[in-house]
């Protein structure tokens, strides 16, 4: 089965109709080394999707095209576009009747993540989307020590916020272990995070 996603990639599962047939691993852990945050979440959602477990896409970014040349009949290049809107997060989607939103965000610093990554209008459309009870968080990669911690968004909020009364423009690394879900990886899907997920929605009580 091949899906298509907006970014443009494509991904090969084979789909829940075939869950019984011997597993064989697309490809194997070691060969998806090296891949970007925004890769492994789209080819683990590639595969919840196959598999009829959730539907969750990245969002496409909202751009104007300004100038546009056809050198071919078959194909475009785009000379000039800009951004209508600032984007809000990166994905959303459906998990077992919950709607999901979050964004993914990656730095190489290894002893805290830098709150500058994020932005003011992506925080307001978090906490907007949690007031009408979505389940919100935020992907933190460690690029350097390759390992990615999922952060309930509610969590988030509270240093984001601190910051503007004087407290630190970025969260230690021992505090996102104490108040973070660690995403360990694996083969099919590679980042398994809606068990994460599972566990902020009973938590909720939702």
């Amino acid at each position: 089965m091949t899906i298509h996603y907006p970014n443009g990639n494509q991904n090969n599962y084979p789909t829940k109709s075939h869950a019984n047939s011997p597993a064989i691993p697309h490809v194997s852990l070691y060969g998806k080394r090296g891949m970007s945050l925004e890769e492994e979440i789209n080819d683990s959602n590639a595969y919840y999707l196959a598999h009829e477990i959730a539907v969750i896409h990245k969002k496409p970014t909202p751009i104007q095209l300004v100038k546009v040349d056809y050198p071919k009949r078959s194909a475009a290049v785009i000379k000039e576009a800009y951004f209508r809107r600032p984007s809000t997060t990166d994905y959303n989607g459906v998990y077992r009747g919950y709607y999901l939103d979050f964004d993914a965000k990656e730095t190489n610093n290894k002893t805290s993540f830098p709150l500058k990554n994020f932005h003011e209008h992506q925080i307001k459309h978090l906490k907007a989307c949690i007031n009408q009870g979505g389940i919100c968080f935020a992907f933190l990669k460690f690029t350097a020590i390759n390992v990615i911690y999922l952060l309930p968004a509610t969590k988030l909020f509270i240093y984001w916020d601190q910051q503007f009364d004087g407290g630190r423009k970025s969260i230690p690394l021992k505090n996102i272990k104490q108040d973070s879900f660690q995403i360990k990886y694996q083969l099919n899907p590679i980042i398994p995070y809606l068990d994460a997920v599972d566990k902020m929605i009973a938590e909720s009580g939702k």
